[in-house]
């Protein structure tokens, strides 16, 4: 072979291995959220003075960034518990309640009384704060074994199920409270999601310890595959040995526990319990970040990384929103237009029309 001939053959052999890898690419799952991050991000860049901006106060860094993903932080582990539920086909719209109950358990039990000591005065929790944050979880643990045991156990219709828990959790929240915002007086119940810990909001640590923990239940045991299979199959799963109903009994518990958590993050950087508006919709937002992250609505495969990209969505785009001086009903319609495109794009019979119009 000629040098010629093999100089231009060279070419043509790369020119072949880089397209089936930038294939590869463009056909990743991940690809489509963070491509719409990256406009938002790329959107805030040119409109919003001073968006990259960070700066470090009393050890702290401040800045929009860290504004953005401390305030998406409650909605990553909402998104987090809904991924495991919506990949075995279901769906969970008592989020917000369980945010509202586990809310209001932490702050009547926390509160804040003024004592005296050493002559100087200060505010002391009810009951051991301890204490009050496992109740405000167990509390929670109760309204995801009761959306499981009415799934899993009686069989009723997902979203049947946890709109009952969505109708009377919110009311029991209120009645918790007697329709009054609790306010909490105990500083160090405030670190929860207030707090900075090596200059982070201390609420990143624990939504990360929180994927940490479950992708590495995802990844290093069965329970991913059994979640997949379950939400592909359920019934050729339990023929081949899976206990689906314990499963799904497990993945609504683990939801409202992520929800839980979150009520205490909430309660905690707004120093008190408000029964009426806590994680008002947070079920809705949780669901978008979910869907906007690649996980089908359908069950089955479904994105950890994803569904934490899909929070941090839906979060910059309310940033953007209120930062550009947009009224906030305008938030709401965006959110609806999301939630149509995202429903085409999973429609199979709007892909197949899509794709024939192409050709």
């Amino acid at each position: 072979m000629s040098a010629s001939m093999e100089s231009k053959l060279i070419p043509d052999a790369a020119q072949n291995d880089e397209r089936p890898a930038l294939a590869w690419l463009m056909r990743h799952p991940l690809v489509r959220p963070l491509g719409a991050l990256a406009v938002l991000l790329l959107i805030d860049f040119f409109l919003v003075p001073g968006f990259f901006r960070l700066e470090i106060k009393d050890g702290h860094l401040y800045g929009s960034l860290i504004d953005i993903v401390n305030r998406a932080a409650p909605l990553m582990l909402a998104a987090l518990g809904m991924t495991l539920v919506i990949a075995t086909r279901g769906v969970d719209i008592s989020v917000g309640a369980v945010v509202a109950i586990s809310g209001a358990v932490a702050a009547i039990l926390i509160g804040g009384k003024m004592v005296v000591v050493d002559g100087a005065s200060q505010y002391v929790s009810n009951v051991p704060m301890v204490w009050a944050l496992c109740a405000a979880m167990g509390a929670a643990l109760l309204c995801g074994a009761w959306n499981g045991l009415l799934v899993a156990g009686l069989g009723l219709q997902p979203i049947i199920a946890t709109l009952i828990l969505m109708v009377a959790g919110r009311g029991l929240a209120q009645l918790l409270t007697d329709g009054q915002i609790v306010t909490v007086y105990y500083k160090p119940f405030f670190f929860l999601g207030g707090g900075y810990l090596f200059g982070l909001p201390f609420s990143l640590y624990i939504a990360g310890a929180m994927f940490v923990l479950l992708a590495l239940l995802m990844k290093k045991t069965a329970l991913g595959l059994f979640i997949q299979s379950v939400g592909i199959n359920p019934v050729a799963s339990r023929l081949a040995g899976i206990r689906t109903a314990a499963l799904i009994f497990f993945v609504y518990m683990f939801c409202s526990a992520c929800a839980g958590l979150a009520g205490l993050m909430i309660a905690s950087n707004i120093k008190s319990a408000d029964a009426n508006n806590a994680g008002l919709l947070l079920e809705l937002d949780a669901i978008l970040a979910v869907t906007l992250g690649g996980t089908s609505l359908a069950g089955g495969k479904f994105s950890l990384v994803g569904s934490v990209i899909g929070a941090l969505i839906i979060q910059t785009l309310t940033y953007t929103i209120y930062s550009l001086g947009v009224p906030p009903e305008v938030n709401m319609v965006v959110k609806s237009i999301v939630v149509f495109l995202v429903c085409l794009s999973q429609s199979p019979e709007f892909r197949r029309i899509f794709k024939s119009a192409k050709s």
